[in-house]
């Protein structure tokens, strides 16, 4: 019988786009569950709800929290958690940690950054049936400075072609590409036999994921890759200043809304 992992793999490369957006509680959950193929409990929540400068701030306590929230709203999406910084050093700290993620938020898989370096933890995981998709390209747990796309010299795309083969033969079900040059995410999806999710990284990748917050226009991100698909913040503010009207002319709460 076919796990839902596995279902991804098959029947998704190479024929059906794969639709990932990232989740951090259960109503937006809910939501993207009816549309996605993966929901992404990221540690960019980091950023989006607690204004951090950098995703290394985030603890394993806070993604396993807003990981049970996101569980209740998913019924039909595989839903991944983000290990984050400094809790997959080694292969012991990495099984252990990532055990008590699946055990505690019920997910189908982690996440975890880097290329050939995660070899070997990669392998322990799998072989311990830890569900694991792979992360390369810009990776925000180790990013310096500003985004700035891979894939540009000759020596990344020699290096970017060995992680991505690399981490197929530690076993990860599936690999982000996250702004990686156009040819090259081609050219690594071409070769790999598992699914590559881009963003940032063309539409030659297997699927597309975004940051839910960045996609509906509540954030301020500058990002290239990100596409604003609607001004939620405008929705919002319109909103606010109608329940305040409300509210000043006594017009709200009305009797239909009181006891």
């Amino acid at each position: 019988m076919l796990t839902k992992i596995s279902r991804l793999s098959i029947q998704k490369k190479n024929k059906s786009k794969i639709v990932c957006l990232t989740a951090y509680s259960k109503n937006i959950a809910e939501e993207i569950d009816k549309y996605a193929d993966i929901i992404l409990v990221g540690d960019s929540l980091g950023s989006v709800l607690y204004n951090y400068d950098t995703t290394r701030k985030v603890s394993l306590k806070m993604m396993i929290e807003h990981s049970k929230s996101v569980r209740k709203g998913v019924k039909k999406s595989l839903m991944i958690v983000d290990m984050p910084f400094n809790t997959y050093k080694n292969k012991f700290q990495a099984l252990k940690n990532c055990k008590k993620v699946l055990k505690e938020t019920k997910c189908d898989g982690i996440k975890l950054e880097g290329g050939r370096k995660l070899n070997g933890v990669i392998r322990y995981l799998t072989m311990n049936k830890i569900p694991v998709m792979g992360h390369i390209g810009i990776t925000p747990q180790t990013i310096r400075g500003k985004y700035r796309y891979k894939g540009k010299t000759n020596l990344e795309k020699k290096k970017l072609i060995k992680d991505s083969k690399s981490l197929e033969e530690a076993g990860v079900f599936a690999i982000v590409l996250e702004c990686v040059e156009r040819k090259l995410s081609k050219q690594i999806t071409e070769t790999v036999k598992i699914p590559t999710i881009g963003i940032g990284s063309s539409k030659f990748c297997d699927g597309q994921i975004l940051v839910t917050d960045d996609m509906l226009g509540l954030t301020e991100s500058k990002i290239k890759f990100v596409k604003k698909y609607i001004d939620l913040k405008k929705n919002i503010r319109q909103a606010v200043k109608k329940f305040k009207l409300d509210v000043k002319k006594s017009s709200y709460p009305s009797i239909k809304y009181s006891y």
